[in-house]
Order: structure tokens, then C-alpha cells, then sequence
């Protein structure tokens, strides 16, 4: 990684010597057009860490402060995953800078989730000389090459003239189609280069771009067989969060009476107050009754979710035999994905929001009575779940209010309980981060919304340790004064923590949950249901993490005990400013999650899930 040579601090006064010319005036460059195009495309808050290429694009940022906000981060992955949650929670394209070297091969790390999650990040990175390509100039790295696997689109703007458009294009291109992350690389000689006269391309980009619609035969044929099937289902992801299809939504499952699953990614598209939300369904987080809903379904509506293993169950809700069943309804915005899982589904290919209007229209609402027996099936279905979800210990069969109890006791608190009691004293309106690991099924199956709304991110794209931390910054940076909480772990926390001094510098509403296990709990459960309880490598020391975060300038505390966590939550709603709260939690040997694939594991009589 490159040396950040910064302190951090935005007070510094520039002497008055440090304008050159003559005249008073200082030399217009690439690096001031490229300022000028960042502002022209909307780009007003930009993650990222400084290095030796990008020196003169940072004093452009430096006389431009007042237009774009430069957020220095600790390490330029998880300024890759500020960008990446900036823009899920906003709803827009999210900007990321590096330099060349050290500070590209980083923030690849930080945007392979944007990737598989349809994220609009827009990467910019300065390179070396040009003269010097092919010399073996130190950081010298084919970026291009290196960005393939994350970006959908990489240019190189090889003069100060090219800055402009390649700009704009890269903008409008993060949210064209299926959003993804794009990257415009910036030679270190092209940002020094003259550019008198050279003005940005205004157009500041939308999402989604085109409200697109699908094929109207498609539209017909999908909406007679739901609006003939006796068990219609809809399965929702985050393309209805991308699209805002929120209320047509509501609409189309309460015209046909049809039950509404989320993926994770999906969490919110329906509040789980309404009569027709199943919750979370799935391998991480699934409730067992969503689960049986979309398996048992004669008629499943896909809705802007990759709809892949995990999401589905392992392929069983619904399930990949055209025999299964169920007839598959696929709309999507990327014509290569719809069907892509379901290659017998109807495929509609088009905008979320768009697309299911079109099929509210054509669709044959159900009568009342139809309606009421359909709502009393979901009802019937979220008992289920309800019933099931106690977060357990493996070989209890004690309550889940009496297994609290005991795990109380010894200083441990249940992951459950602490997601629902942060729900509860923050209320639902709450900006919520979670990890992998621990945090995922947890927050996923007993964090409930009372408004839709994409207001739980969770990184389900690649599924990396160490994004909830960073990330919180973006989401607060997104939502300037809204309360952030972010769900991490003991692992992740390792990977992350230098970000909690970004949040103390910034002052931002940030409480931070760390789970604590001492150990990589997810993989050594992984180990103890399928390869004979051999331990090999998970089970790393303990850090002080409430050392750590106090280190960084942050208000931090253990809590043994839920009346503690109620107290330390309601002092952060009274104070605000960021605070960390370590919680020891039992091991997931000891106390699975929602992780249904677990519970055949725990019996011997299941394989490892795939993926």
C-alpha cells in the first residue's frame, strides 16, 4: 500500500506562496478537469487514500473542497466498501480513489462484493508516468487487467482532453443495465497536463437509468399463470430496492394474494408488518415457513435477485427441475441473467418497478375470500417461523426465553436477543450494517421493518469479513445525523478496526456491536458438522477490542447482560457520536443461527450446502 503521507486533518492552511504563475493565478491541469467533471456528474463525497501518482488530483480536491468531500480513509479496500455502502444506502453511484501500486491491488478487495451485488461504484486511480510503462517503475501494474474481474467497464484517459467524456461515460455506465463498478485509470502525467479550454460534460446519472420494460407477450403469458396459480409466490432481491418498486409491489401481492420472500439482499421490500411478508428466505437467515412457502409455490415471481443456490435453498424453493412444480417467472433488468438459474422460466427482462406494473395490469385480482384464505396461509407460515427461530443451543429443547436465561448468566448473551433488543431500542428506522459470519443470519431472520425500505445492508455478493465497519461510514456519510448500527465479529473486527478512528474523526452516529466468539466461528462450525470436528486454523488469540476502539479515541464497553446493552444503547440515542459495545456471545457449535442447511448437519444426515 502506498503511503498515505497525511495526518488527516482538513484544517491545515496552505501557505501563500503555493499558487504558481505569474499572475496570481494558478495553471489549470488535468486533475482540476477531471474536479470539474466529478462535480458535473453529481460526485460529491469521494472515499479514499492519497499516494505518490495522485499527488496533483489531491491539490485539485484541496482548492475544490467546498464541492467535493474527501473522505480519508485507512486502507483503500475498505474505502472501496464506504463507496460500495454509500451507494447501496443511497441509492446512487458511490466514488473511490487510489493510486497506483499497492493502493490498486487493495481496493480490488473492496469492490469485489459491488460486483456480484449490482453496486454503481465509480473507481478512479492514477497510474504511473507514461513514459515510464514497461520500465518496471515501481507500483507499475497492468490496472486494467486488474480490474477485469470487478468492473464492468475500464478505460484509460491517456490525455487531459479525453478526461471529460470518459467521465460521463464511466457515470452513466456504473448505472446502465445491471449496476456494477467502473474504473477510469488517470496516468500521473495526464493529471499534471495542461488543459486550458477543456470543459466537463454536464448529466448527472439516475438510477435506474432507463425504466425499461419487457416484452408484452412475456407480461401477458406471466400474468395468466399467476393469476391461475392457487399458490403464487413472489421472491424479491435487491433490484426491487435499486428500481424504489416498493409500493407496486405491495400492489401486485396484495391484488393476487400472494406471499412475498426476500432474499437478503431483498430485506425490506416488503415490511415484515405486512400481511403478506414471509421474511427472509434462504441458506443464511431463511425462516423455515418462507422456505416452505416458496417450495410448496405452483407459481414463483423472481424479482431482481440472482436467485442462486443460497437464495433458494439449495435449488428447492424453487426448485431448478422443470418438473418441480412450480412455473418460474423471471424479471430482470440483465437480459443474461433472467433465466440464467430457470432456463424454462418466462423471462422478463426490463425494470423492477416498470415491469410489475405492467403485470398488475394485466393480472386477475383475487376475490375476498380467496384473498382471506391466502392471508391466514402466509400468517399460519410466519408462526412457523416464529416457532422455529429460538436461536437454540444444538442440543437444547429448553425455550428460547429459558435459554437466554442460562446463557445470560455466564456472561453470555444470545446474538438474537441483541439484534432484537437494538431493534427495539432504536427503533426500525435504524441504518443497519451487518458481517458475515455470526451477524448475517442473525440480523437477517430477527431484525423487523415496519416500512419498506433498503435500510439493511448485508454483503451477500462475495460475503467478505471486515466490510461492516468501513461500511457504516458510508452509510452515515449517505444519511448525514441518522443513527448507523453495524453488527461485526471478532474476525471481522481484526480485519477493519483502523476504520473506527475514521468514524471518530468524522463524529459519526455509529454503534458498533462486535459478536465475540474467539474463534472463526462460521468456518469452525463448517469443520464441526462436516469434517469430523477437526479444528485446523479458526481458532486465532483474543484481541481487546474495547482497547482497541478506545485507542482510536472511541467510547467502548463490554456488555455481559441485555438491561446493560439496553442502557449503553440508549446512552449512544442521547449523546451520539460513535460508540463500541463488545458482546460475548456463545459459539455457534453451541448455539446454531438460522442456517438451515445446519440443522440436517447437526442430525449427520446432511452434506455441506453448496454454494
Amino acid at each position: 500500500m502506498t503511503d498515505p503521507g497525511s495526518t488527516g486533518h482538513s484544517t491545515v492552511t496552505a501557505p501563500a506562496d503555493d499558487v504558481p504563475g505569474a499572475d496570481g493565478t494558478r495553471p489549470r491541469r488535468g486533475a482540476d478537469v477531471l474536479v470539474d467533471a466529478l462535480v458535473a456528474g453529481g460526485v460529491d463525497t469521494l472515499f479514499g487514500v492519497p499516494g505518490d501518482t495522485g499527488v496533483a488530483f489531491y491539490d485539485a480536491l484541496y482548492h475544490r473542497a467546498e464541492d467535493v468531500r474527501h473522505v480519508l480513509a485507512r486502507d483503500e479496500r475498505h474505502a472501496g466498501a464506504m463507496a460500495d455502502a454509500y451507494a447501496r444506502s443511497g441509492n446512487r453511484v458511490g466514488a473511490v480513489e487510489v493510486s497506483s501500486g499497492g493502493g490498486t491491488t487493495y481496493v480490488v478487495g473492496g469492490l469485489g462484493d459491488a460486483y456480484a451485488s449490482g453496486v454503481p461504484v465509480l473507481l478512479l486511480t492514477s497510474d504511473i508516468h507514461t513514459r515510464s510503462r514497461g520500465t518496471g517503475a515501481l507500483t507499475e501494474i497492468d490496472q486494467t487487467a486488474l480490474f477485469s474481474a470487478v468492473t464492468k467497464w475500464t478505460r484509460v484517459a491517456e490525455s487531459a482532453a479525453e478526461i471529460p467524456s470518459l467521465l460521463h461515460e464511466a457515470l452513466h455506465t456504473a448505472v446502465s443495465g445491471r449496476p456494477a463498478p467502473v474504473a477510469l485509470i488517470i496516468p500521473e502525467n495526464v493529471l499534471d497536463e495542461p488543459a486550458e479550454g477543456i470543459t466537463a460534460v454536464p448529466g448527472v446519472p439516475t438510477l435506474p437509468a432507463v425504466r425499461a420494460t419487457a416484452e408484452p407477450s412475456a407480461v401477458t403469458r406471466a400474468a395468466d399463470v399467476l393469476s391461475r396459480a392457487g399458490r403464487p409466490t413472489l421472491l424479491v432481491g435487491s433490484g426491487v430496492h435499486v428500481s424504489e418498486a416498493w409500493d407496486v409491489l405491495a400492489e401486485l401481492a396484495d391484488a393476487l394474494g400472494a406471499a412475498v420472500a426476500t432474499t437478503i439482499h431483498g430485506k425490506g421490500a416488503l415490511p415484515d408488518s405486512s400481511d403478506w411478508s414471509l421474511g427472509v428466505v434462504g441458506n443464511n437467515g431463511g425462516q423455515p415457513g418462507a422456505n416452505a412457502a416458496v417450495r410448496d409455490a405452483d407459481a414463483v415471481l423472481l424479482v431482481g435477485t440472482r436467485a442462486n443456490a443460497t437464495d433458494t435453498n439449495s435449488w428447492t424453493g424453487p426448485s431448478r427441475d422443470p418438473h418441480g412444480g412450480a412455473a418460474v417467472i423471471q424479471i430482470d433488468i440483465d437480459a443474461d441473467r433472467a433465466g440464467r438459474n430457470f432456463p424454462d422460466a418466462i423471462r422478463l427482462v426490463g425494470d423492477a418497478a416498470t415491469v410489475l406494473g405492467r403485470l398488475l395490469a394485466h393480472i386477475t385480482p383475487v376475490g375476498a375470500d380467496v384473498r382471506a384464505e391466502r392471508r391466514a396461509r402466509v400468517a399460519a407460515a410466519r408462526a412457523q417461523a416464529a416457532d422455529s427461530l429460538t436461536g437454540a443451543p444444538v442440543t437444547a429443547t429448553a425455550t428460547a426465553t429459558a435459554t437466554a436465561t442460562a446463557t445470560a448468566t455466564d456472561g453470555q448473551v444470545p446474538p438474537a436477543d441483541v439484534v432484537r433488543t437494538v431493534n427495539s431500542v432504536l427503533g426500525d428506522g435504524t441504518l443497519v450494517v451487518a458481517d458475515p459470519g455470526t451477524p448475517t443470519p442473525n440480523v437477517a431472520a430477527f431484525w423487523r421493518q415496519t416500512r419498506a425500505a433498503r435500510s439493511v445492508l448485508i454483503p451477500r455478493g462475495h460475503g467478505p469479513m471486515g466490510y461492516a465497519i468501513p461500511a457504516a461510514v458510508g452509510v452515515a456519510m449517505a444519511h448525514p445525523g441518522r443513527e448507523v448500527v453495524s453488527f461485526t465479529a471478532d474476525g471481522s473486527f481484526a480485519m477493519a478496526c483502523g476504520e473506527l478512528e475514521t468514524a471518530v474523526r468524522l463524529r459519526l452516529p455509529i454503534v458498533y456491536l462486535q459478536f465475540t466468539n474467539h474463534s472463526l466461528g462460521w468456518i469452525k462450525m463448517l469443520q464441526h458438522l462436516y469434517t469430523g470436528r477437526r479444528y485446523f486454523g479458526v481458532d486465532p488469540g483474543t484481541i481487546d477490542a474495547v482497547g482497541v476502539a478506545r485507542a482510536c479515541g472511541m467510547r467502548a464497553h463490554r456488555v455481559r447482560s441485555l438491561p446493560d446493552l439496553t442502557r449503553r444503547l440508549r446512552s449512544f440515542h442521547e449523546d451520539g457520536g460513535p460508540l463500541y459495545l463488545d458482546i460475548e456471545v456463545p459459539h455457534l457449535i453451541d448455539h446454531t443461527p438460522p442456517v438451515p442447511a445446519w440443522d440436517t448437519g447437526r442430525a449427520g444426515t446432511g452434506e455441506r450446502p453448496v454454494y
